[in-house]
Formats: structure tokens, C-alpha cells, sequence
């Protein structure tokens, strides 16, 4: 049976899936780090998990043609333990795509 934190993980996983990242393990085996991508007209969505208590990260960053001088094309970025990434990019990020 899994812990109660690996559960919420799984499905914030799940539910990331659904949402349109797709995720490829960074190196091989089961624990390897995970790392995803979305794509939208608008953004491009990366999460990288490296382990479940932290060193995780993910950034969105605007998809434009036009860089204006003194702005970053990187829009939005979340460090920490994977719950927390995920749980941002889920909740959040989705409800401003």
C-alpha cells in the first residue's frame, strides 16, 4: 500500500497527464528523474522531478516570435518537493492557460 503522500503524488501525475504533459524518464530505471513537457499556443510547461522530497522545478515560459528588450520568455517558475510543483502546476497553471 502506498503512503499517503506517494498517493497524492500519483494522482497529481495522473492528473497532469490529462492536462497534456507527456513525461520521459531522464535516465533509466524506475527511480530515474521525470521529466515533462506541455505545449500550448501560448506556453510551453516543463516539470522536472528529480526525487519526491525535493529538487523538483518547473517553468512556463511565453511561446512568442517577439522578444522585447529587459522581459524574460520564462513567465512563471515553481522549486521544491514534487507534491508542491505538481500540485502548482496543476491547480494553477491550468486555470491560467
Amino acid at each position: 500500500m502506498d503512503s499517503p503522500d506517494l498517493a497524492a503524488g500519483k494522482r497529481l501525475l495522473d492528473a497532469a497527464k490529462v492536462q497534456g504533459f507527456t513525461f520521459h524518464r531522464v535516465t533509466p530505471g524506475p527511480d530515474g528523474p521525470l521529466w515533462g513537457v506541455r505545449e500550448s499556443a501560448e506556453h510551453r510547461d516543463e516539470i522536472y522531478l528529480r526525487g519526491f522530497s525535493g529538487n523538483c522545478s518547473a517553468t512556463r515560459t511565453r511561446k512568442s516570435s517577439l522578444v522585447v528588450p529587459g522581459t524574460s520568455l520564462v513567465i512563471k517558475r515553481v522549486e521544491g518537493a514534487a507534491l508542491d510543483v505538481l500540485h502548482t502546476v496543476v491547480n494553477d497553471w491550468m486555470a491560467q492557460a
